[in-house]
């Protein structure tokens, strides 16, 4: 009899902690804003890099870079972080963005194969 009470209190401490957790969850991911813009560069080395780069600021909780169509996808919370952060810390990190532009210095220092095209 102790042993069913014990499994019983234990079951529900589970269900409860699971139920909670899925309600932060839920409000974690309401609060997050999602956006698309053109970040340039060339091969699976530079998604590395930049997705390390997008996941590095404070409030990004998701990044994803297409290197057919150039264009990450970066979800992240409004009031830890904003648009302009983010890009500027991929650009730090070497890669244009439709907002800022790396440095020559940061640009140069991105290994032969992640060199794009940039344009003037």
């Amino acid at each position: 009899m102790k042993k069913t009470m014990k499994i019983l209190i234990g079951l529900m401490f589970l269900v409860v902690t699971m139920v909670n957790a899925q309600e932060q969850t839920t409000t974690t991911n309401d609060e997050a804003k999602t956006e698309t813009f053109k970040v340039w560069g060339n091969c699976g080395m530079c998604k590395t890099t930049i997705e390390k780069a997008t996941n590095a600021v404070e409030g990004v909780s998701k990044a994803e870079w297409d290197k057919e169509t150039k264009m990450i996808e970066v979800s992240f919370d409004e009031s830890k972080t904003d648009l302009h952060k983010i890009h500027k810390a991929i650009a730090n990190s070497g890669y244009d963005t439709e907002m800022h532009k790396a440095t020559d210095e940061a640009y140069s220092g991105l290994p032969g194969c992640c060199q794009y095209e940039r344009e003037e």
